[in-house]
């Protein structure tokens, strides 16, 4: 649950609803809670994100171009990273308390009379006040991120977005999704719309990219996938990276090999855009120059080097254990996961360049404890043991004794938010 003052009326609306609502086997509640305010998202034009990693990363280089293009730019993501009003913001700035209370208390008469109003989540409120808030400001074009899945995800209530972007589809929320990567590729390529076209991360597997594909084809949609063995990287480390891609040079400031793949489908997503929306090449590159986001490798501290990142599925872990692969530096990490994840599979690419583990929970409800992740890290090879001292007291102590090495957090967005807020 999100914290609220007394004067915060609009999160104490959505604190009432529960984090997933009751389970769906359609669109119909979303539908039905939208009809009554007006279809304010039928008001509005998407460029719709699903993915298992690298949806975050993507919305905001698409949000950074669309902004430098002129457009009034809506970008709705989750979860929220230093408190909840991140998750919907204009033109970069996040949704003021003052307009969140307003519009919360107009989804909130609407709903009082619902009879669907103990079955949604917050989620999907969270959404109704986001389409209420880009309609209200006339937003010209709004970044919308799914929030699990995208076939049945509420925010494919929209019916003919702009774009359709697909990213790294990998085994997470395998209990509501499925337990193969096609079973998860399905759910995902439900975003994709009727003649719409769709970008798809490069280097999905074979079974990811068929099902994309054949859905795509369905519907006539054109289906692109950026070609990452054409590009020309000069390089790439934890504070970013440089490459070339047909014919134009591009510096990303996003710590990874990860994010180049992301940039590709953002910048092959633009080139579908350019003329709709009045972009430049120069928009592209200074958008993705510009995108930073929160818990994505992020350099907390350049000496002694220290990075938060909320990777918590196998694929956002491997992509972190190649970050640290590039760092050959002797690294020790503050971890914390979710009990729901995948936590064996995600662990063990992170064991080979981990020297110490120190294991935290108390960040969320959803938290696997302690001493049972540190079990799991040891019987999977590594060096774990349950933290005793305050998650920032323990991060400053590595600090101390690993001055000329890595400090790491990472395990959970949830426990990057923790830490964000209490820095």
């Amino acid at each position: 649950m999100v914290e609220y003052s007394s004067q915060n009326s609009g999160m104490e609306f959505i604190n009432a609803f529960s984090h997933s609502g009751k389970p769906v086997k359609d669109l119909g509640r979303i539908r039905r809670l939208l009809a009554t305010l007006g279809d304010p998202q039928k008001k509005l034009r998407f460029v719709h994100v699903a993915g298992t990693n690298g949806k975050g990363s993507v919305c905001e280089m698409f949000s950074r171009i669309f902004i430098n293009a002129g457009l009034k730019t809506g970008c709705f993501t989750s979860p929220y990273i230093v408190h909840y009003n991140d998750r919907i913001r204009l033109n970069g700035a996040d949704i003021p308390d003052d307009e969140l209370n307003e519009i919360a208390a107009q989804v909130k008469e609407k709903t009082q009379h619902s009879p669907d109003r103990q079955d949604f989540s917050q989620f999907e409120i969270s959404q109704a006040i986001a389409f209420l808030y880009f309609a209200k400001h006339s937003c010209d074009v709004v970044v919308l991120e799914t929030g699990m899945g995208g076939l049945l995800d509420c925010t494919n209530v929209i019916t003919s977005p702009l774009l359709t972007v697909i990213t790294t589809i990998d085994l997470d929320h395998t209990a509501i999704l499925g337990g193969t990567i096609a079973e998860i590729a399905f759910q995902k390529a439900g975003i994709i719309k009727p003649g719409v076209p769709c970008v798809l991360s490069c280097e999905n597997s074979k079974d990811a990219a068929d099902v994309v594909r054949q859905k795509a084809e369905e519907n006539g949609s054109e289906l692109i996938i950026p070609e990452l063995e054409i590009a020309q990287i000069s390089r790439v480390d934890i504070f970013g990276s440089q490459f070339g891609y047909k014919g134009r040079h591009y510096s990303l400031s996003m710590g990874g090999r990860h994010q180049i793949k992301n940039a590709l489908s953002v910048i092959e997503g633009c080139e579908l855009l350019k003329e709709k929306l009045g972009l430049s090449d120069e928009d592209i590159c200074l958008g993705i120059s510009q995108a930073v986001l929160p818990a994505r490798v992020e350099v907390l501290c350049s000496s002694p080097l220290t990075i938060l990142d909320g990777a918590h599925n196998p694929d956002g872990l491997r992509a972190l254990s190649r970050v640290l692969e590039g760092c050959a530096k002797k690294c020790c990490a503050v971890i914390g996961m979710c009990a729901d994840k995948n936590i064996d599979e995600a662990v063990k690419s992170l064991v080979p360049f981990v020297s110490r583990f120190y294991t935290v929970d108390g960040f969320s409800e959803r938290a696997i404890t302690k001493g049972e992740l540190a079990a799991k890290i040891t019987a999977l090879g590594g060096n774990a043991q349950e933290c005793d001292l305050p998650i920032l007291a323990q991060i400053k102590a590595l600090q101390a004794e690993n001055p000329d090495g890595v400090t790491l957090v990472c395990g959970s967005l949830y426990l990057a938010a923790l830490v964000k807020n209490e820095l």
